[in-house]
């Protein structure tokens, strides 16, 4: 289950807000002797992770086109967090200013303490924002293991109204090319789920299963950005569960030519929703999103109210006042050889973290050695 933490642990309410331009390039960099991770201050995105010894970064991207870096107010970019919503406002609160996908990615996030100049590689920090329109404080803390491509973050919510309230918080890792093309693997232990431009599955034996959705009338194999039988010409977002009996949800993307896989873990209790967005730019393949959150449905809250839920599953979560709620995830980079062929299996032990091969006779294992990653 989430864990519900005291108060005591929360952020002090003097964190500000965005109030005047902000540069594109300021950005916290946690670095250990395998990789480098980067976190932009504006949007609070992981704009950066990658092995020193490789130029590829898959999470480039970011929404629109690019802006000199005094552009203001920040956009998403990276990977960035969907908080107190994931997709629209009403029409009402869209009238009162609520964005997109919510403020999280759209203010200025502050060092909880400043970094140490004088250390070359560090690799831990803490950061931070307050939502006023949302009525939430977030607290941020990441962590990079020193030799491997492995960095642990934990985020703890905290509603700083005097009532409780129905929100979401939705992870929304975007990759781009270069390292997403037509060759990169998307795989995941998803099961059921739907494609957001159709109806909504009313039970499993009307719902699609992983890695397969009906889009605009026909199944698309979602483990790679274009089908089998037919080219991408619109953007389009599909949603899945994970079965109940299932501890840990994980999703990657490699590319076997770039020699590179991103992968991510959580606790299903923590995020019950995986959801694929194909992304399309003036003609052209932009971004996939592997997002992985507390809802599955892209619609403003008074849809998700009268819906309910979909597939047994929540479309939102609830935060009392003054409550904290926290969540975690680990993501991870690792070196692949030229024939992979994508994964069937992502295992989390005591101590170590193991990718398996799917599709041949004897699949080959990759780990990493962690140390008690989902031990809270």
């Amino acid at each position: 289950m989430t864990d519900r933490l005291p108060v005591a642990l929360v952020l002090a309410a003097s964190i500000p807000l965005l109030s005047s331009p902000v540069r594109g390039d300021d950005k916290v960099v946690l670095r250990g002797s395998a990789a480098q991770v980067s976190i932009a201050l504006g949007g609070g995105g992981i704009v950066e992770f990658r092995f020193l010894d490789q130029k590829i970064n898959p999470l480039n991207w970011q929404a629109g086109e690019p802006e000199p870096v005094s552009a203001s107010p920040p956009k998403p970019r990276g990977h960035f967090l969907c908080l107190d919503r994931w997709g629209p406002p009403s029409a009402a609160e869209a009238k009162r200013g609520v964005p997109f996908h919510g403020e999280a990615p759209r203010v200025v996030w502050q060092l909880v303490k400043p970094q140490d100049d004088s250390q070359r590689n560090q690799r831990r920090t803490e950061m931070g924002c307050l939502l006023p329109l949302a009525g939430l404080r977030i607290r941020r803390t990441l962590r990079l293991e020193d030799d491997q491509a492995l960095l642990t973050v934990v985020e703890e919510v905290t509603n700083t109204g005097p009532r409780g309230r129905i929100y979401n918080m939705v992870q929304h890792p975007s990759i781009a090319p270069p390292f997403l093309d037509d060759s990169t693997l998307v795989d995941s232990n998803a099961g059921h789920g739907f494609a957001q431009s159709g109806p909504v599955p009313e039970s499993e034996q009307t719902a699609s299963t992983w890695p397969r959705a009906v889009i605009r009338g026909g199944s698309v194999d979602l483990t790679r950005f274009r089908d089998t039988t037919a080219g991408v010409t619109q953007s389009d977002v599909s949603s899945f569960v994970f079965a109940e009996s299932t501890v840990y949800g994980w999703v990657t993307a490699s590319n076997p030519g770039r020699g590179l896989l991103i992968g991510y873990v959580w606790k299903t209790s923590d995020y019950p929703w995986l959801n694929i967005w194909r992304y399309i730019q003036n003609g052209r393949v932009a971004a996939r999103g592997l997002e992985f959150g507390t809802t599955g449905y892209h619609q403003p809250f008074p849809v998700l109210v009268r819906t309910g839920r979909i597939l047994g599953r929540s479309l939102y979560d609830f935060i009392d006042a003054d409550q904290t709620i926290r969540r975690k995830y680990v993501m991870f980079l690792l070196k692949i050889p030229e024939d992979y062929h994508g994964v069937a299996e992502v295992s989390i032990g005591r101590e170590r973290l193991t990718v398996v091969e799917r599709g041949s006779q004897n699949p080959r294992t990759l780990k990493l050695e962690t140390s008690r990653l989902f031990e809270r």
